[in-house]
């Protein structure tokens, strides 16, 4: 959790948000390209970016246009990111920032650092 309150930028029209979320999924996508399958197989279809890592966690991440967020859930956990300063993508209720909160999954989980 952030322990700066973050600023967040106002609400973008359709076509923005379609461009920064593809944007945004491409690059998760992108650092898991040296990443061995065998520790985490990764699937791209109509927007959604499903993990599945060796020890069985499945993360899906979307966008949802509607509410012009990156959705991404995991383990008992579910998180709605929104557009933040700085190209980074922050949720409101905790603070967690996508980048972060997926390298710290990634990392406990299969004890893999991600760079993204």
């Amino acid at each position: 959790m952030l322990t700066q309150k973050m600023r967040y930028i106002a609400p973008m029209d359709e076509a923005t948000f379609d461009r920064q979320s593809h944007e945004e999924l491409a690059a998760i996508e992108d650092a898991f390209a040296d990443v061995d399958p065998d520790q985490v197989e990764v699937h791209v279809s109509d927007g959604v970016l499903r993990l599945d890592l060796r020890d069985g966690t499945k993360v899906v991440i979307n966008s949802h246009r509607a509410a012009r967020q990156i959705w991404m859930a995991a383990i008992s956990t579910a998180w709605h990111f929104d557009p933040g300063v700085e190209g980074k993508w922050v949720a409101q209720k905790t603070g967690d920032e996508l980048h972060a909160t997926l390298r710290r999954l990634v990392l406990d989980r299969i004890g893999i650092e991600l760079t993204l």
